[in-house]
């Protein structure tokens, strides 16, 4: 498959694409986003504080950009490409994941402090007590209504309702300590860094896991695709894999020794954005479906 990088910038993390083919980064080691236009150009936008650590970004519903940052804060970039931000109820409990609910807030988790946030658009904000020492780590709207989550060092994944209730799914595999999670429209993927598997989970609680070829490639980010599988970055192995709704291996991209991928999103278009925290945004177009200008980094 056809792979394209952006040069960016190091610290590429998370990535979200919008409706129109706009692709935000964040750029976890500069305190800055970047947005990718169509046509291969790139925009900066600086935040108030070289330490923020913009993290895991989300498009919401207002049309604005929203992003967890490492200091304790939600930020939010609007259409006009302002930057502001709004502090967390526990600051030091270091927002990581987010997404937007079923309830068009978005939700948040937090890693150091064993919460569950939710922020409305509005401004009214609340966070949810989790068991102690769990982790939580990314978050996902699932098929069922509810928020799912990673409790990477509870080894398991919880699942809060829009009212704050909250239950928990230990998986089969000790150590498994998951982090990335993305719902599709049946079910619930996750990536299994220390155990070198990819995991899915009904609505109904029942638990698949898929180990890869490579038990010590660390995946760490899924992203779920229309027809049932997903597609997963692995860290240690510098590469990405698609799994089908059976969680078979069905496609793998190499990027070069080092890349670091991290977050990534599907376009509407069907085409893969892959961050990878070596410097650049990675566009893999999947057989039959057109690319975007490439850029002065065009790796086919």
């Amino acid at each position: 498959m056809p792979v394209t990088e952006y040069d960016v910038g190091p610290g590429a993390y998370g990535v979200a694409v919008g409706a129109d083919g706009t692709v935000w980064a964040t750029l976890v080691e500069r305190g800055e986003l970047v947005r990718l236009h169509p046509d291969g150009r790139t925009t900066r936008i600086s935040l108030d504080a070289d330490q923020s650590r913009p993290m895991v970004p989300a498009l919401g519903p207002d049309g604005a950009v929203w992003f967890t940052r490492g200091d304790g804060r939600i930020g939010r970039v609007d259409q006009s490409g302002t930057a502001s931000s709004v502090p967390v109820l526990t600051p030091t409990g270091w927002p990581y994941g987010l997404c937007v609910g079923p309830d068009s807030a978005l939700w948040y988790t937090l890693l150091s402090a064993d919460r569950i946030g939710r922020l409305a658009l509005d401004g009214t904000m609340d966070e949810f007590p989790l068991t102690r020492g769990g982790m939580p780590s990314m978050i996902t709207a699932g098929p069922d209504g509810a928020l799912w989550f990673t409790l990477n060092r509870a080894d398991a994944i919880g699942r809060i309702t829009p009212d704050g209730d909250v239950t928990a799914c230990a998986l089969p595999t000790a150590g498994a300590a998951p982090v990335g999670i993305h719902a599709g429209q049946d079910a619930v993927w996750f990536a299994e860094i220390g155990a070198g598997q990819i995991g899915r989970i009904d609505p109904d609680g029942r638990i698949e896991e898929f180990p890869l070829a490579d038990r010590g490639s660390r995946p760490h980010a899924v992203a779920a695709t229309p027809d049932g599988g997903c597609w997963a970055t692995l860290w240690a192995s510098s590469s990405a894999v698609r799994l089908d709704r059976d969680g078979q291996v069905v496609d793998q991209v190499a990027f070069r020794p080092g890349a670091e991928p991290h977050g990534l999103a599907l376009a509407d278009d069907g085409t893969l954005w892959v961050a990878l925290e070596a410097g650049s945004l990675a566009h893999i177009t999947c057989s039959g479906v057109p690319s975007p200008a490439a850029g002065p980094l065009d790796r086919t």
